[in-house]
């Protein structure tokens, strides 16, 4: 698979966090209602996480029918999601909150309905607060790739850059309770 992604010279290889799960642990959801991770979501992905040794993980999801594009093959658009919720999930292993600013996908073979999906994923490095990751999806435990990706996520301040939305959320009482608690220990 070819790519245009191409890497800072500056680059810092990422450090895995202190905070990050045990190797083989559950890598937690963002939140609750999480289109791609959340346990409450319902119509979401429900993609499962676990830790790598490294800055890395390895995330799995059933293809549903619900998720299908061609036919009996997943939608181009959930394949996106998959790459980007494993990708984001992997900046725990570093201890970041970043967005999404740029992802870059090469599809290399259909995805058959009822298949299991596994992304493996990883956070090559840093430059500021720009953070650098990249993903391969396989068919279960087979070996050869049926996608790549890359992105590009920039750290942030979640209290900060969501302070308008949480209340549009439908996880709002899961996000009062984390502002309300940050509030109270003096943390911005």
């Amino acid at each position: 698979m070819k790519t245009s992604f191409v890497l800072p010279d500056d680059l810092v290889p990422s450090q895995r966090s202190p905070k990050a799960p045990a190797a083989g642990g559950a890598v937690r959801a963002h939140n609750p209602m999480c289109f791609g991770c959340g346990e409450d979501a319902p119509t979401g992905l429900q993609l499962k996480a676990v830790a790598g040794e490294g800055v890395n993980l390895t995330a799995r999801m059933q293809v549903e029918a619900r998720f299908e594009g061609g036919p009996g093959v997943i939608h181009g658009g959930i394949l996106s999601t998959a790459f980007d919720e494993a990708m984001g999930l992997a900046q725990w292993m570093v201890g970041a909150i970043a967005v999404t600013a740029h992802l870059e996908i090469d599809f290399a073979k259909p995805i058959p309905i009822g298949s299991e999906l596994r992304i493996e994923a990883e956070c090559i490095g840093e430059v500021r607060r720009k953070l650098y990751t990249r993903a391969v999806a396989y068919l279960g435990d087979d070996t050869e790739p049926v996608g790549a990706a890359h992105a590009l996520f920039i750290k942030i301040k979640p209290l900060e850059h969501y302070k308008d939305s949480f209340a549009a959320s439908s996880a709002a009482d899961f996000y009062a309770d984390k502002v309300a608690r940050r509030e109270r220990s003096g943390g911005a």
